[in-house]
């Protein structure tokens, strides 16, 4: 067997066999409907969009009230993952950031060749896998998400987020070119730009976090010895500098840029005067290869992530620090 069979089967156990019994949420709440109030806490939904019925898991923080539109926070798994898996707060520590700063949380499923979710894909342009093989909605659906959500719960429409792992990172960027009506921002982390093409109908503040030993996807560019090299499953991707430089050209900034961070192991650079108050930041670190800075380590991707800063709260105190709209 190959070594991308290897690890394809040891993906099919770990999502089809340990998942289901062990992730965040697996006791989510009965799907609520429409119109019925939501309790502090999980829930797991399920809409249909063209043609086909996805899912996305859903946390509601202790804080919330109705009476107070919350910023809602749109976390995108990696390819082979799942949202049981990005919700996971042993992993990425999503669910504990959602209760401290008061956020709404959404988890939403890729494309899955599986029932229960796993191994799934998003469409973010050149990557990844069935998603992108068979052209999948994801920008449409994932709208669809904001809308349910935002049906259901009282959301900010001025402070919608998008953040994502590897592929879900991906999508949020694809996200930042097709739908900037909904989003206020993304932070992708170890996901750069692949989209096919870019054209945002406003400014989009961006904060990337991206280690220099990244070796799914190289910080300079391309696929590395711990991607998936078959070319039905990737292509070559975008190298973390030149993601930076377009979205500094999309949003015109002019300002030069600037540290704002600088402690062993990690370093930020800002850039600002962009258009209508957005930023674009990029946040490296030294180590931590391909995973989540600040979180833990995981059974798929087991590199120790960099404690030299934590991804969750950086990239909230960077939303917060944008100006209104």
């Amino acid at each position: 067997m190959t070594r991308f069979g290897h690890s394809f089967l040891r993906l099919c156990l770990w999502f089809c066999l340990v998942l289901p019994l062990a992730h965040a949420l697996a006791g989510a709440a009965p799907e609520a409907s429409l119109g019925a109030a939501l309790a502090a806490g999980d829930h797991a939904f399920t809409l249909e969009h063209d043609g086909l019925t996805r899912r996305y898991l859903l946390h509601v923080p202790r804080s919330y009230t109705d009476s107070r539109p919350a910023p809602l926070l749109m976390a995108l798994h990696g390819g082979g993952g799942n949202a049981r898996f990005q919700a996971d707060d042993a992993h990425y520590g999503l669910i504990t950031a959602s209760e401290k700063f008061g956020f709404i949380a959404v988890f939403p499923n890729g494309i899955s060749p599986l029932p229960r979710g796993g191994l799934a894909s998003w469409n973010a342009g050149t990557c990844c896998a069935q998603a992108r093989d068979r052209n999948i909605d994801d920008v449409g659906f994932l709208r669809a998400v904001v809308a349910d959500v935002s049906r259901r719960l009282a959301v900010d429409p001025a402070r919608v987020y998008a953040t994502g792992m590897s592929n879900g990172g991906m999508m949020a960027q694809r996200l930042a070119c097709e739908a900037a009506d909904v989003f206020r921002a993304i932070a992708p982390v170890a996901g750069t730009d692949n989209t096919l093409s870019c054209t945002p109908s406003r400014p989009v503040a961006v904060i990337e976090f991206h280690a220099r030993d990244d070796d799914h996807v190289l910080f300079a560019g391309g696929a590395g010895p711990k991607a998936f090299k078959d070319s039905s499953k990737v292509a070559p991707f975008t190298g973390v500098e030149e993601t930076i430089s377009r979205w500094v050209k999309r949003n015109q900034c002019t300002a030069p840029p600037r540290v704002v961070l600088d402690k062993p192991g990690a370093r930020c650079i800002r850039h600002g005067g962009c258009s209508e108050g957005a930023v674009v930041e990029l946040c490296v670190t030294d180590e931590g290869g391909h995973s989540w800075p600040g979180g833990g380590a995981t059974r798929i991707v087991k590199t120790r992530p960099s404690s030299a800063l934590s991804a969750d709260e950086l990239m909230w105190e960077f939303f917060a620090g944008l100006p209104p709209k």
